[in-house]
This record gives structure tokens, sequence and C-alpha cells, in this order.
């Protein structure tokens, strides 16, 4: 049990890919705030007063907590991703700093709001960031991001697209019996939230991201970790802004509705530059299509739809006449590592694109990542109108183009 509750605790950083999460951790403690049990409270640190010896921390939740000290409270600093104390440090108090996580044991008030701590076991703030990046990179250098465009039950294989600069990647993921799987819940934004999952809850049309391996042809990816989600991509102007509330009021450019943003701590928010508007289009081939195959390879005819080389997998190491040919830059990975914003650099008359899960209403959205500046963004993806055709919607792009910047990064 002594094991398990330090995974859970230290676990429990927001940080790590999945967490621990088991049906003992809300048996334990309240159901409104599984951070707190009968017998210690986890959240991060938010003040230290050493006068008063009291540290207050802030549950997962949101929920307050005071932690009080003694002369015999001991100390312990845990390395993110320990599951016992045999690796801890002995630190002390002027060690903890606001910031740190750390896990409260003692004896918890009935009122769930104080712990008088015999001991305090600390990840710091600077270890938290260094294991999130290792993380992320991670995600980055091993991960696929993708659209679910077919689905094998009998086989448990997941194909997933996305755009390349070179046009559409098909790639196949088969799940296996020690895979694990996650899902965003509906209004969920946060990448730690996703929640277990089973190849039975997919659909067509989800996103994906996945951590694992490509084969050598790139056809194929070998999953270790996948997490899906339904999700709504929409793209509209800015009518007005609040930033007291964090709400941005906007006209959906694809119905003409009026949509409510709402801009949460974890949103991301990111700015578009218009000068990569001169990268050439996005990589489109004749007219407006994403086209072409690696540098010298000759211009593809777009088939109806638009999508140039979408009846066939592209990508690293994809098949075809010449051989191997490069699926270039994926946009996705292009969009993440965007410069990030603040909402007050959102300005009323921008052109943004918001990601955000299937809510229960359909007229707020709750942003996991927001793209300002998008209205030249959107001109590279879509299609440009044939001989005689009118112009396409300005969101036309975000239709099946394979844009799926909602699951985010550990």
């Amino acid at each position: 049990m002594r094991a398990l509750l330090l995974a859970l605790a230290l676990g429990l950083t927001g940080f790590q890919s999945f967490g621990i999460i088991t049906a003992q951790t809300t048996t334990q403690g309240p159901a409104t705030d599984p951070s707190i049990a009968a017998k210690h409270a986890i959240g991060e640190v938010k003040t230290v007063d050493a006068t008063a010896k009291q540290i207050s921390i802030k549950t997962d939740a949101g929920s307050m907590v005071s932690v009080s000290i003694t002369d015999k409270t001991v100390y312990k600093r845990l390395a993110p991703g320990e599951q016992s104390l045999t690796n801890a440090t002995d630190i002390t108090f002027a060690d903890i700093a606001v910031g740190d996580r750390i896990m409260a044991r003692g004896t918890v008030s009935a009122d769930h709001k104080s712990v008088p701590a015999a001991m305090v076991i600390v990840m710091t703030k600077g270890d938290i960031d260094k294991k999130h990046e290792a993380e992320r990179l991670e995600w980055r250098r091993r991960g696929v991001l993708g659209v679910i465009t077919a689905l094998k039950p009998e086989a448990k294989e997941i194909t997933i697209s996305n755009r390349t600069m070179a046009g559409t990647q098909n790639v196949v993921i088969p799940v296996a019996d020690n895979t694990e799987m996650r899902r965003y819940a509906p209004d969920s934004i946060k990448f730690s939230d996703a929640k277990p999952s089973t190849f039975s809850e997919l659909k067509v049309g989800d996103q994906l991201r996945a951590l694992g391996d490509k084969s050598q042809d790139g056809l194929r990816f070998t999953a270790v970790k996948v997490v899906t989600g339904a999700f709504r991509t929409v793209a509209g102007t800015v009518k007005e802004i609040n930033p007291a509330s964090g709400e941005i009021k906007i006209t959906d450019l694809e119905k003409k509705q009026p949509l409510t943003i709402v801009i949460k701590q974890d949103s991301v928010l990111r700015k578009f530059p218009s000068e990569m508007g001169m990268m050439g289009g996005m990589g489109r081939g004749p007219g407006g299509a994403p086209g072409g195959g690696g540098q010298g390879a000759p211009a593809q005819t777009p088939p109806a739809g638009g999508q140039a080389n979408a009846a066939r997998p592209q990508g690293p190491g994809a098949g075809g006449p010449g051989g191997p040919r490069p699926g270039g830059p994926n946009i996705n990975d292009m969009l993440e590592r965007l410069p990030t914003i603040a909402l007050a650099d959102v300005k009323v008359g921008d052109t943004i694109i918001v990601s955000s899960t299937q809510g229960v209403d359909p007229s707020r959205l709750t942003a996991i990542t927001l793209v300002s500046g998008a209205d030249t963004l959107l001109a590279m993806l879509a299609p440009r109108p044939q001989p005689g055709q009118s112009a396409p919607n300005p969101a036309a792009g975000l239709g099946a183009g394979g844009i799926s910047f909602g699951i985010g990064l550990p």
C-alpha cells in the first residue's frame, strides 16, 4: 500500500504520460477530490510560511489544504517517477518552495481542509520541469499524431492520416493487449486527464496521438501508448474578448454561428506568423491541393475533392514509382512549434482556429489549443477553386485535411 500511495502521490504531477490512478485512489478520500485521503493530501505548494509553520497546497481538483508542520516532521525529496522512498534524500523545511509538489502524510481533518504532517514528501518544481521536458521530447521523437480514418475491430488495427508538406500520410497502428489506451473526456483539456479506454470506444474522425516506433517503410506504427479523443476544430473571427472571464466570442466561419471560446489556465495559445505563408503553400500541388513528392518529384494531378495522393499512403519510406519518398514535415508538428502568446495578444478582428473536446454545450468550446493569425494558415490549407467553381468556404481546409492539434503533449 505504501508503494501505491507514493506512486499515486508522486505520479499525479500532470506531466507524466498517464499517471498511476487505480480504483483504490477514489476509495481513500472524498469522491470530489481524489488527491485527499484519510491519511494524506497531495498538491502543489502555493505558500510557505516559516513563522506560522504552515504550507498551503492546492490539489488537482482545486481544493486548498493547510499543512501544519512541527519540529518532528520529516522531509523527503523524491525524483519524479520513483515509487518508493528507497532513493529519497533528506531535506529540510527551508528546501520547500512555491511550485513544488508535495504529499503531506498525517491524519486529515474531517472537513479535508488541514493536515498535521508527520512526513512531507517533495518533488521539486525543477525536477518536475525536467521530467516534463524529457517526456515531451520523447513524444516528439517517438510519437505520431493524426485523425482516425479506418478501424478494423477484428484485427484491432487503427488507420490514421495527417497532412504533410508532400500530401496525405496514412499509418496503420495495431493495438496489442499491452498497449496503454487513454481517452479525453468531454470538456477536458489536459493530456494528463485522459481516462483509461478501450479499442471499442474509438470512432472514425477521432484524433489520436501515439508513442512507439515506426516501421522502416513508415507505413505501420507499433504503439506503446495511445491517447484519443473526439475533438471539434473550428475557425472564426474574434468579435469580443473578456479578459476577466477568459472568454472570446467569435463567429464560426463555416456555419456563420456565434460561439464562445473559454480560455483556461492549461489552454495553449499560439500565433501563426504571416511570413510562414511564404513557404510555398504548404506543399500544394496543382489546384492548391496537397501534392507533390520529394525534391524533384513531378507534380501530381489532384483527384476530385482536391486531395492529391490521398488514395495511397505517403510519408517517410512510403513506396511508389521511383522508390521511397519522404512525406515532408508534418503540419501538426509545425503548429505545435509555433510561438506561444497570451490572451492579451489576441485582438478583436483576428482570425483564430480553436481545437476543443466535444463538450456538453455546442455553443461553448473550452480551448485546448488556439492559433491566432489563422487567416494565413486557412488560405494555405484551403483547396483552390477549379475553373468555373466559386471560392471555397474559408474554413474548407479544416475538414478532412488531417489537422489534429487537439491532443497536446504531456
